[in-house]
């Protein structure tokens, strides 16, 4: 058997690359915080589901598939569902409503990773369905004195956990109160976050020692990770917006409940996004989701497909900020029309492509390395297999279009009568034959076969 490659990964946590150690090589666990679901994923969410997608892939072919549990959460239970059900659906019941809110959304939101090329993580536990757990863990903060109760809430203590702020780097008594920490006169420190709120009879709720209510945000994420990879596992993923509070206060929940150094062992995340050059928001009118970049026409006037959308990502690193443009989507469709079409291969994937990957997930190499490897193929078919399996590491595995067989025949017919105009030199009509079918997206390709006759393929561009 190969040796395993060494794999170098930025840590958050410590602000060094270092060289991964998993806690069990046969069960290698990696936890990535996934969708709010009450509204369809914007193309800032699509960034971490692809970048932590390739890491999976990258740990399946180090590990073993069936070593690696990649676990990636549903929030469903949040007050940014509550208030889209009430708009959505006024005249429901408030737990029907929610209901329709967060299927809909869930749904669209596997099919949008789908499209993207992410294959589907281990588990995907949805909030709700580890209430029990999280009312646990709260719990056990209680009893050891690291969250209190109070104006109707359970509240962490951030005072009582000595190195509050690692991940994040922020001193607490330099910690300002701003627009993401609530200052109220129930909380014994500005920096006091909500692992247990109390509900009304209109909103969604759950039985629990200090009395029907709902779940902090923070909370359903240390109590997810807990039941399906353990107190510590290897590698928590997300956005660098999520560091502070939301990674933050993940931690100090998990280790003052479970008496742990670490929640995990290495943290990790992607950068920040923007849109032709601006902060994406809906009053900049550049806001724009996954289903709409993949659907519809409003991202420089027409749809873009999967593939593209997934190597526009990877040819920026995962921890720099990424400039969103149509520059970028048809830069990564041209190299795409370059590259073979093929199906999946059993071969290894080429080492350069690994290496790249190897060292802190550097996408930009390994796209480079493929690229050089696709111009090989193209060259030398016997490179084919390689390529294929160096493609679907980095998942952008190009397929064939599937196309109707009356298309099929109509495009064959139309390719024969090309054929004979150009053996009669009609170059003009020939020409036109050839534009008239790129513009519905067919490719052809001229060639000659063993006797020398003129010969033409066609292919449906990507």
């Amino acid at each position: 058997m190969d040796e395993r490659p060494t794999l170098k990964l930025y840590n958050t946590l410590t602000r060094e690359k270092v060289a991964f150690a998993p806690i069990d090589p046969q069960n290698v666990r990696m936890y990535v915080c996934g969708p709010t679901v009450y509204d369809y994923a914007h193309i800032g969410n699509a960034r971490p589901a692809i970048v932590f997608d390739v890491l999976f892939r990258l740990l399946r072919h180090v590990y073993g598939e069936s070593h690696v549990t990649y676990a990636r959460n549903i929030t469903d239970v949040d007050d940014k569902i509550n208030a889209r059900a009430l708009r959505d659906h006024p005249g429901l019941p408030l737990n029907e409503a929610i209901r329709l809110v967060t299927e809909k959304t869930e749904t669209q939101y596997l099919e949008d990773a789908k499209a993207l090329g992410c294959l589907d993580p281990t588990i995907q536990p949805r909030a709700t369905d580890n209430i029990p757990q999280m009312i646990d863990i709260i719990e056990k903060l209680v009893a050891k004195r690291h969250a209190y109760a109070a104006g109707g809430e359970v509240l962490f203590d951030t005072r009582s956990m000595a190195d509050y702020g690692r991940l994040s780097n922020r001193n607490l008594d330099d910690q300002q109160a701003g627009a993401r920490v609530a200052v109220e006169a129930h909380k014994k420190n500005p920096g006091d976050f909500v692992l247990w709120k109390l509900s009304s009879d209109n909103e969604p709720g759950w039985e629990s020692p200090w009395g029907r209510g709902r779940p902090g945000w923070h909370i359903e994420c240390s109590a997810m990770s807990e039941r399906y990879l353990g107190e510590t596992f290897d590698i928590h993923g997300g956005g660098l917006d999520l560091i502070f509070p939301h990674h933050e206060n993940e931690i100090a929940q998990s280790r003052c409940a479970h008496g742990t150094p670490v929640m995990a062992n290495v943290w990790m995340h992607n950068g920040f996004l923007q849109v032709e050059g601006r902060k994406m928001s809906k009053s900049e009118g550049n806001f724009v989701t996954i289903y709409e970049l993949l659907h519809t026409e409003k991202f420089g006037g027409r749809k873009w497909p999967g593939e593209v959308l997934r190597l526009a990502m990877l040819m920026t690193h995962y921890r720099e900020p990424i400039d969103f443009s149509i520059k970028r989507l048809e830069e990564a469709e041209r190299l795409l029309a370059k590259w073979p079409v093929l199906k999946e291969s059993d071969a290894a994937p080429d080492a350069s492509v690994v290496a790249a990957l190897a060292d802190d997930l550097n996408t930009v190499a390994a796209v480079q390395a493929l690229h050089a490897l696709a111009q090989a193929a193209n060259a030398d078919p016997a490179l084919l297999p390689a390529f294929g399996a160096s493609a679907a590491l980095l998942g952008v595995l190009l397929k064939e279009a599937e196309v109707d067989e009356a298309v099929a025949s109509a495009v064959d017919a139309l390719v024969a009568m090309r054929l004979e105009m150009l053996k009669a030199r009609n170059f003009t009509e020939a020409d036109k034959i050839r534009e008239d079918l790129a513009a519905k997206g067919i490719q052809l390709k001229d060639g000659k076969d063993a006797a020398g006759e003129r010969v033409t393929t066609w292919e449906v561009k990507r």
